[in-house]
């Protein structure tokens, strides 16, 4: 009669060397490396795609529903008067197939000795002042929201061409440099 093998009737391996576990601690050594990896990869471009969208509100309203318009963004001057109401008109109002400057004025529109010109934001992404030619407003606390474009988006809706860019230009006066878009 044959009776059913207990734990002491099995052979020991210790010896044998077959006993090798795997060490807990090196697989949760090696995923917590995996996680911290992805999270090193991930983090920075979660962060960079939120900035980017974040940056930009809504376009100004005469930009609103023209081809590429992306919305404003908040515009520092480097000569920040800071705590301050400001006022300013444009020379183009809101054309980004042409260079405008934006030159700062007293409240009953004489030109204060300050300006400066429209900007690329990169290769494609028009800085363009705003919000109507010769129209003097405001801007709180010395801080202007000019609106961006996509070039090539506004060249191919606004002048069916194939494409555009940013491009630095001469600006006009008092802007010794400005930018428009260019299309092709």
């Amino acid at each position: 009669m044959h009776r059913p093998q207990t734990l002491r009737d099995r052979p020991n391996n210790l010896d044998e060397g077959n006993n090798h576990m795997k060490s807990n601690q090196s697989t949760l050594a090696a995923t917590t490396t995996w996680v911290f990896r992805i999270l090193a990869v991930c983090v920075p471009v979660l962060m960079l795609l939120t900035s980017a969208q974040g940056q930009h509100s809504e376009p100004s309203p005469g930009a609103k529903g023209m081809p590429g318009a992306q919305g404003t963004i908040e515009f520092k001057p480097t000569d920040w008067k800071g705590n301050v109401t400001t006022y300013w008109k444009d020379t183009d109002g809101i054309n980004p197939g042409v260079a405008g400057c934006h030159i700062g004025v007293t409240q009953a529109g004489r030109p204060n000795g300050r300006f400066f010109g429209e900007a690329c934001q990169s290769d494609l992404i028009l800085i363009e002042s705003n919000p109507g030619k010769n129209k003097i407003h405001p801007h709180t606390n010395d801080l202007g929201h000019p609106d961006t474009f996509d070039c090539k988006a506004w060249c191919i809706g606004a002048k069916r061409t194939q494409g555009g860019v940013c491009r630095a230009v001469s600006g006009p006066p008092p802007c010794a440099t400005s930018a428009r878009c260019e299309c092709r």
